[in-house]
């Protein structure tokens, strides 16, 4: 039998054993960078990177089971000072939620269309709740899902390129996200207008309407989010500061009046009223261009969903966020079982042949499902037309 010949392995120089140690970190940095969502420590920041620039960063059920548990575990470590989110690419920071994922799911009755919205919200809650210096880069489209990852938190940072909206009326939901509760703290009745309408916000106006906290040039952000890094155990107050500084630099459109600066006579008056036919039919009886855009605009949304809006924004001005969580998490759970978001979805925002598409509903037709939360009732939904809706407590 002949004798096997074993061959000492091969030992490799210092020169190549770097080699083999970059190649492996160049292979994971390459599968890192495909990922949908970055998480990584700088210095005493942690960094949250949505990071699908083909879908405007739209935010998946997979990229929230990452973020929350990273958001939890870097409040627990007192090695992280700070959280810095922001979106891949020049174009957007979140556009919103995959709604077409989530109507797939709803009419293959897949669990999906519960488990989004509640770990969505449960996500947008630890925002809003988070224990550390929270900083969103909101360059960009942030619209929706990009909203309740922002909106929320300590300091939302604004740029000539950021363009907000509110647009789920039109896709037959409503402004979720907890949009009842921020929506109707803003200045006089622009939540209103914003949810019912989808109006559109750009640049330094986001600042203006006091959804941004501070406005800065995109091209600064790098340098920003570089200082922001290099803080040495900063506290709120630091973080303001040094965000203060970069704001106070910003020159671009600080001459510009308030888009929404001259209706506002007519956003306060026409938006307190109390039902949607009352909105509209002041609309109709102001007749500027400025009113009879608004109700173009309106009058190609669901019906559902402007009533479900109205009295959504409503009650949840006296709600607490958790409260308003809890309710719009039933109301997304009973949009669910009806008819318009899989319609709108389905046919495309402000789709002419939506309107003929959406279920109609009169105010004798809501149905007022008393849902409990821990200080009221609220409304649950609108049904469809000859259909009743079982509401699971």
């Amino acid at each position: 039998m002949a004798a096997r010949v074993l061959m000492a392995p091969r030992r490799l120089t210092p020169f190549n054993r770097l080699q083999v140690i970059l190649q492996h970190l160049k292979r994971r940095e390459h599968t890192d960078s495909e990922a949908d969502v970055l998480l990584q420590k700088k210095g005493g920041a942690g960094i949250i990177t949505l990071n699908r620039p083909k879908v405007l960063n739209a935010l998946s059920l997979r990229m929230i089971q990452q973020i929350y548990p990273q958001i939890k575990a870097w409040e627990q470590d007192p090695e992280t000072f700070l959280i810095i989110i922001k979106g891949t690419g020049e174009k957007a920071f979140c556009a919103g939620g995959d709604v077409r994922a989530i109507a797939d799911a709803g009419k293959a009755g897949d669990r999906m269309t519960r488990d989004y919205f509640r770990e969505e919200y449960t996500l947008n809650n630890a925002v809003g709740t988070c224990k550390k210096p929270y900083v969103a880069l909101i360059d960009g489209i942030t619209m929706g899902g990009g909203v309740g990852l922002s909106v929320h938190g300590h300091f939302r940072v604004a740029t000539e390129r950021t363009v907000f909206a509110m647009p789920e009326t039109a896709i037959g939901l409503f402004p979720d996200v907890g949009g009842g509760y921020f929506l109707p703290r803003l200045s006089g009745k622009i939540g209103y207008l914003l949810a019912l309408t989808g109006f559109r916000l750009k640049g330094r106006d986001v600042l203006k309407a006091g959804i941004a906290t501070h406005f800065v040039e995109s091209e600064k952000l790098p340098d920003l989010e570089k200082d922001l890094i290099a803080l040495k155990s900063p506290s709120k107050e630091n973080i303001a500061d040094l965000l203060n500084s970069y704001h106070m630099q910003t020159k671009i459109d600080q001459e510009k009046e308030f888009v929404l600066d001259e209706h506002m006579e007519k956003i306060n008056s026409i938006f307190s009223a109390k039902s949607m036919e009352e909105i509209v039919q002041k609309l109709k009886q102001d007749g500027s261009p400025f009113a009879m855009k608004q109700l173009e605009t309106i009058n190609k949304m669901s019906p559902t969903s402007l009533k479900l809006a109205l009295r959504q924004l409503r009650e949840g001005a006296s709600l607490s966020l958790q409260d308003v969580f809890t309710m719009e998490y039933r109301l997304s759970q009973a949009c669910m079982r009806g008819h318009d978001f899989y319609e709108g979805v389905r046919a495309g925002a402000l789709s002419p042949e939506l309107e003929e598409e959406w279920g109609q509903c009169s105010d004798s037709q809501l149905l007022l499902s008393l849902v409990a939360t821990r200080r009221k009732a609220v409304m649950l939904v609108c049904p469809q037309p000859q259909q009743s809706l079982q509401v699971v407590l």
